[in-house]
């Protein structure tokens, strides 16, 4: 007589459902669509209006609140969070562009800093008024001011769940 090993029955909690019910479906796919459309309409606003991608607005501000508009690469790379190799690829096609330079730094010049450029001035500033402008017109102007109130709330909320702080931060 063979005897078979039982493995042991899972139990799920009944009140915890093992899928969402349709209304929160309905209600996820509505606020994930209204996301895309909505980043979807900035970024072609910037691309139309100022001739630059999501990206390079967003190499473009760092550097811009930057102390001296510049910084170490690896400095870029942390403050974004990107990849080492994006921010290589990116940085060099908007070396090309004439929006920013890289200097050398540091004792032996290994550190690599990239700074604004006089035209890479002009293209945040412009960029950065007509991004906010767009971003009050589609976001802020939709919203009361309880209902912008209880999203800050919310989101602050889920990043602290996600993406906890640190009690031991970097210096």
């Amino acid at each position: 007589m063979k005897l078979s090993r039982q493995l042991p029955v899972t139990r799920y909690d009944s009140a915890m459902p093992e899928t969402l019910e349709p209304d929160e479906w309905n209600f996820w796919d509505t606020w994930m669509r209204a996301q895309r459309l909505l980043v979807r309409e900035l970024d072609r606003a910037l691309q139309r209006d100022h001739g630059i991608s999501k990206a390079e607005f967003s190499v473009l501000v760092t550097l811009s609140r930057a102390s001296g508009g510049e910084m170490r690469v690896g400095e870029l790379v942390d403050s974004l969070e990107w990849e080492k190799s994006r921010v290589s690829h990116q940085l060099t096609r908007m070396e090309n562009r004439g929006f920013v330079a890289r200097t050398e730094g540091g004792p032996s010049g290994r550190r690599t800093r990239i700074g604004l450029t006089a035209q890479g001035r002009r293209v945040v500033q412009d960029a950065v008024r007509g991004h906010a402008g767009n971003i009050r017109r589609y976001f802020f102007d939709s919203l009361t001011q309880e209902q912008a109130a209880t999203i800050r709330e919310w989101s602050e909320h889920l990043i602290t769940r996600i993406d906890p702080p640190s009690d031991n931060p970097t210096p």
